[in-house]
């Protein structure tokens, strides 16, 4: 039985990490939750699952969780203290890191400081942090399972292969691969929020859209699979089946196939390399006539090409990547912007970005802060 422990419970990866454990009741334990606000989920899922602590990064309604678990035996904890305290809780295995956005950052290193098994959904971590957290798990002798599907992919490709090899992430093109520049300058919000294929959070789907996204899953690669940037390749793939795929020395490739489902890339992040059967119909390939790939159009969608130029320049440099790409993509979904405005956001704030060595969290979380000051005071506020 592998105990385990959810990050970010109540979000969209978490809910189906816990659909997951449904499958498997026999194999996986929740004995940790932990969520943002939402206390009437997190208190659902409390009582189904039964768990031995709940943390609840919202204090102000610690009283009404408290009151929702009355004469449930399971210890109540807030705040990002309480995050950490879920983190690190001593029965837990493997902790799935599935806080979106920064306020991830601090349990995702508790858990890895502690020992524990890292299964990563939060791209953040990574993007924001990457140097520090491989330096964490190679001196805890711990590993970092990826969860997303991309990257899930590569480490299923990767068993029993050794370097050296190049990396092909796909990517699905969002809602607007066949939109002109001009088009996209008018893009609405409630558009931006149809994905073709995925169905992920607000957040995530913003940023597939933009492909912000890729360009966070590239800082990821290079950083979960130690791969230069000039071995990452991005091509557009619009059936969203393949979900990446490994060029070898020998002109070889191995790709990873399957439904768009997150629960897949979870099941192996929990049990892999096993394979379990699951209740999802398998995929049927002859549905499929035609799979197509193509190159990404990195002047419509300036944020790709960003993301490996910040890469390129430095530590510090995916930091402050990271950091506008979220700020900017709130303040899309609040309507404060256009579309095109997150790529040349991300632009303007990299170029303002002063770089400094990273030499522990207080330095990432100082270039984060910083960085959206820049993004408010300087971008945000000609809207």
């Amino acid at each position: 039985m592998k105990n385990i422990c959810i990050l970010g419970s109540t979000g969209s990866v978490g809910l189906q990490t816990l659909e997951v454990c449904r499958w498997f009741k026999d194999e996986l334990r929740v004995c940790a939750l932990a969520a943002g606000s939402n206390w009437q989920l997190l208190a659902a899922q409390a009582r189904e699952f039964k768990p031995q602590i709940v943390a609840l990064y919202d204090k102000s309604a610690y009283l009404q969780l408290k009151a929702a678990l009355k004469g449930l035996p399971v210890e109540i904890v807030v705040g990002e203290k309480g995050l950490c305290d879920a983190a690190v809780w001593p029965l837990a295995h493997q902790i799935i890191a599935a806080i979106s956005g920064i306020a991830g950052l601090r349990p995702a290193f508790a858990a890895l400081n502690s020992g524990k098994q890292l299964a990563l959904a939060n791209k953040e971590v990574l993007a924001a942090a990457g140097a520090l957290a491989v330096k964490a798990a190679l001196q805890q002798r711990v590993s970092i399972v990826p969860v997303d599907s991309e990257h899930s992919a590569i480490y299923q490709c990767l068993v029993g292969e050794v370097p050296p090899f190049k990396l092909i992430l796909t990517a699905s093109g969002g809602p607007f691969l066949s939109k002109s520049a001009a088009e996209l300058t008018s893009i609405k919000v409630e558009e931006a929020l149809c994905h073709p294929t995925w169905n992920m959070g607000r957040k995530v789907t913003i940023d597939s859209a933009s492909l912000v996204n890729k360009g966070l899953e590239v800082i990821e690669a290079h950083f979960l699979f130690g791969v230069d940037y000039d071995d990452i390749e991005v091509l557009i793939h619009p059936q969203s089946i393949v979900h990446s795929l490994v060029r070898f020395s020998d002109g070889n490739i191995k790709a990873q196939i399957g439904p768009p489902d997150m629960r897949l890339p979870i099941q192996y992040a929990l049990l892999g390399p096993k394979r379990a059967v699951n209740p999802l119909p398998p995929l049927d390939l002859a549905a499929y006539k035609t799979l197509t790939f193509e190159q990404p159009d990195f002047k419509r969608f300036p944020a790709l090409a960003l993301a490996y130029a910040a890469g390129r320049a430095g530590d510090s440099y995916t930091t402050a990547y990271n950091a506008a790409s979220e700020i900017l993509g709130v303040a899309f979904l609040a309507g404060r912007i256009p579309f095109t405005a997150i790529g040349s956001g991300i632009e303007a704030a990299l170029e303002k970005h002063l770089p400094r060595p990273l030499l522990g969290i207080a330095d990432v979380l100082a270039v984060d802060e910083q960085t959206r000051i820049d993004v408010e005071n300087s971008i945000l506020c000609k809207y």
